[in-house]
């Protein structure tokens, strides 16, 4: 496998125009299996295959490397996910095959046209000439849409689902992870923001500040204020923008913020042209969360990975009993 990759990273070089040209040694590996790069189930599975899965990632690739053996490192991490990627899902289709699974022509159809609206925009030209720009044809499309759908039925069925996770787990996944939980002091801010509108000035905002403040201290709401005063540009609905942490906050409004106490409300504040009006709805402190907050968090964790492990070792077994060959 190593060396199957290795051919392929100078393909790849060779393609990409980004080594020096290299060796007849090379160049003679290069055609070895005729292009192919691997067989499974009878499958053949071709060098251009594996260029065109990597090809879009290749400038994201260039940008993670450090180095040119780094870039190569990367290419060849990648090219074994993809090769195995696509290994996988030949053997177990051919698998549902085996069982005497049959996907119906009409669900076919029905996710065909699917995929026309929404990612065409009902556009049947437009999807055609992206076809010919991959160098498909409706019935290649048609036919890898088959197979992605039989893929997706076989490992849902063979995800194991656990519906209740023993306390014992429980417990012990919220000792090992305690860090995981770790609340930092929120608080639940409500907002008014002003901003001069045209031909107004920043005097008369600040007043209009200073009334709105004088009605919160007379009892109105905050959040009747917000929707009345609140530039509608900056402005959230009833001036609610949720729980919020010290650093989700502009420094000089930040501890401010979190001086108050809950129901308190600032004085206005003035940052550049904008004034702020901030109010404290609740508080919470930093913290761990206890374990009755999170359990319904910790189940749902295990049964994810009590699901992935059961689906990688029924992968394993396909594979054990599959005929693959790589060309090395």
């Amino acid at each position: 496998m190593r060396f199957f990759l290795s051919i392929f990273i100078i393909s790849l070089a060779l393609s990409s125009n980004i080594c020096a040209q290299s060796s007849n040694n090379n160049e003679e590996r290069l055609h070895l299996g005729n292009g192919i790069a691997a067989i499974a189930e009878g499958e053949i599975i071709t060098f251009e295959q594996l260029r065109k899965s990597l090809d879009p990632m290749i400038p994201k690739l260039r940008l993670q490397a450090k180095s040119e053996a780094d870039f190569n490192q990367l290419i060849n991490s990648v090219s074994k996910d993809i090769i195995q990627n696509i290994v996988d899902r030949i053997i177990i289709v051919n698998e549902a095959y085996e069982q005497g699974i049959q996907i119906p022509p009409s669900y076919v159809d029905n996710e065909y046209e699917s995929i026309i609206k929404t990612d065409f925009n009902a556009n049947r030209s437009q999807f055609l000439a992206y076809l010919n720009s991959v160098g498909k044809t409706q019935d290649e499309f048609r036919e890898e849409l088959k197979r992605s759908i039989i893929v997706n039925v076989m490992q849902s069925q063979n995800r194991k689902k656990q519906s209740q996770i023993s306390p014992e787990k429980i417990e012990d996944f919220y000792i090992k992870n305690k860090l995981r939980f770790y609340q930092p002091e929120l608080i639940h801010l409500k907002q008014i923001i002003l901003m001069p509108k045209a031909g107004e000035t920043l005097e008369s905002v600040l007043e209009t500040a200073n009334g709105i403040v004088k009605q919160l201290e007379e009892g109105d709401s905050i959040h009747t204020l917000a929707n009345k005063y609140g530039d509608k540009s900056f402005n959230r609905t009833n001036g609610d923008w949720g729980w919020v942490k010290r650093e989700d906050l502009r420094s000089e409004l930040s501890k401010v913020a979190f001086d108050l106490a809950i129901g308190e409300h600032t004085q206005p504040i003035q940052l550049g042209d904008a004034v702020f009006i901030l109010y404290a709805e609740n508080l919470q402190e930093e913290k761990i969360q206890p374990i009755s907050q999170v359990r319904d968090l910790i189940e749902d964790v295990l049964s994810r990975e009590i699901a992935q492990e059961s689906l990688e070792q029924w992968l394993t077994e396909l594979r054990a009993k599959a005929y693959v060959r790589y060309f090395l």
